[in-house]
């Protein structure tokens, strides 16, 4: 047996068909990156806004969708993407991109703090709220920072109208302050979140992540699964009906349809089968995924 014999699977990862039963589930379960137009139009449009000069009112950019879309995976391929590096002919180093998480409860000092931890600083104790947005600025502009990306915006609806006022007023005073892009991610309610302030929904681009639905799209994202998964058959997976089931057992749930062919990677592995196919994609198959979504959010939270 040898990888040329797999002409169903991409190139790169042929030879991954020629691992073991255990091996390849266990490389199954990993996570890795999926191609898909949806979210490569989101990846080029951050890349441009990355680029963009200076001036003072930088453009803006709303990712939003429900959750489970791949918004925060969309932005982790990013961020690898536009890792920090050092200059060796200037000694300093570059952090182009920061990214952040909305605090659970919406406050300007969590807010800078979390800022400032990201930028790898280390934070003493006690000081005050204008120390840390002083701090913030200094760091930024030292790391040439050129972007700011603030997963979970819609936290900020956690928070008294006057608390939501406060941590907008300092987003805005930053994007104003750096001359940098803003890029926030979220659910609908991230909108919302947003719209509250006028001068910084004037600036956004907004861009939604709905569910997927039977088009095209949702083709070539199956297509995409077909040449990656280390099965040693193709799989039957460009059909309508394989696309129709794929709906009705996730929803068009993004990391949903993840879970579902990383299960029915598996079993085909375990069964011998060696291939997905309508009848692989059964309810109980889809219930043992939701289950395992279920277990590692708690994992996840409990951590």
């Amino acid at each position: 047996m040898n990888h040329d014999q797999f002409s169903h699977l991409h190139a790169q990862f042929r030879a991954y068909a020629l691992l073991s039963a255990t091996e390849r589930i266990q490389w199954i379960r990993q996570d890795r990156w999926i191609h898909y137009s949806r979210a490569e139009q989101v990846l080029n449009r951050l890349s441009d806004l990355v680029t963009y000069p200076a001036r003072d009112r930088m453009p803006c950019f709303l990712l939003f969708g429900p959750t489970g879309m791949g918004k925060t995976r969309i932005v982790q391929k990013f961020l690898r993407e536009h890792r920090s590096s050092f200059d060796d002919v200037t000694g300093r180093t570059r952090l182009p991109v920061v990214a952040v998480q909305m605090p659970p409860a919406p406050s300007e000092r969590d807010f800078y703090e979390e800022l400032l931890v990201s930028m790898g600083c280390v934070l003493p104790i006690h000081q005050s709220v204008t120390t840390l947005r002083q701090r913030t600025r200094v760091t930024a502009r030292q790391l040439d920072v050129r972007m700011l990306i603030i997963d979970e915006i819609h936290s900020i609806l956690a928070g008294t109208f006057r608390e939501q006022r406060i941590v907008l007023n300092a987003i805005r005073f930053l994007a104003n302050d750096l001359r940098i892009p803003l890029v926030c991610v979220g659910t609908h309610e991230a909108k919302q979140a947003l719209m509250t302030d006028q001068q910084l929904a004037d600036r956004f681009e907004a861009w939604e992540l709905p569910p997927w639905q039977d088009n095209p799209a949702l083709q070539q994202l199956l297509a995409s699964f077909a040449a990656i998964l280390p099965l040693r058959r193709a799989s039957e997976l460009n059909d309508g009906k394989i696309r129709k089931r794929v709906l009705v057992l996730t929803e068009g749930v993004m990391v949903r349809i993840c879970r579902l062919f990383e299960a029915a990677a598996i079993q085909a592995i375990e069964t011998e089968h060696e291939h997905i196919n309508l009848q692989t994609l059964t309810d109980d198959l889809t219930t043992e995924t939701l289950v395992s979504i279920s277990d590692r959010r708690s994992r996840r939270t409990a951590n």
